[in-house]
């Protein structure tokens, strides 16, 4: 499988190398809840890490499942979740593999895209289509470490890997999914670069 392991992913948990955990919920997703753009339903969190946002969404009242296939993610998103007393479903599965048992209503998409190597996006794109009924949403950050000198050789760097806004229109293309209209909001983010934040609607 190209692009990082799980046992690099375990590493950097057991090591403390998570520069991409805010200590927080993301303000994006507090924004999208504050203003209700996503109300309780059955939502996923793909790639859940720390499980903070799954945490959130389970004291918002949502029936939220966690994913990530990395044990230490899985054990810190579990614990955190009992701390709190809250119930939430945490899985440690393979998203490029993994089959609900239904169709979720939502979908928040934060971490997982990229820190998929870009060979995998199509087979995980074709699941997020696959696991939302349809209507239901995507709420997305497309993550924004363009390199120059990276982007003008065609090399392929990450994770995290750059989610070019143009690719990501071709790889959630108009017939599958309804993009809203541009600009979209740019959240800073505390390793490096930031994120586009897009709510994506499944056809």
């Amino acid at each position: 499988m190209a692009g990082p392991t799980l046992a690099f992913w375990q590493q950097r948990f057991d090591t403390g190398q998570t520069g991409w955990d805010r200590g927080a919920p993301s303000p994006q997703l507090l924004d999208w809840l504050d203003r209700g753009q996503l109300q309780p339903c059955r939502i996923a969190v793909p790639g859940c890490g720390s499980g903070w946002e799954v945490a959130e969404l389970a004291r918002r009242g949502f029936d939220v499942t966690g994913l990530d296939y990395t044990p230490a993610a899985v054990e810190r998103s579990r614990a955190r979740c009992a701390d709190q007393g809250l119930n939430a479903r945490i899985v440690q599965a393979d998203v490029l593999q993994h089959r609900p048992e239904a169709p979720f209503d939502a979908i928040y998409e934060q971490t997982c895209l990229c820190a998929l190597h870009p060979e995998h996006w199509q087979t995980y794109a074709g699941q997020l289509h696959r696991w939302l009924r349809p209507g239901g949403l995507l709420a997305v950050l497309f993550m924004q470490v363009p390199n120059p000198e990276a982007l003008a050789s065609g090399l392929i760097q990450g994770p995290p890997y750059h989610c070019d806004i143009h690719g990501m229109r071709a790889l959630l293309p108009e017939a599958r999914w309804h993009w809203p209209k541009p600009p979209y909001v740019a959240v800073p983010h505390p390793n490096r670069g930031h994120e586009l934040a897009v709510v994506l609607t499944r056809r």
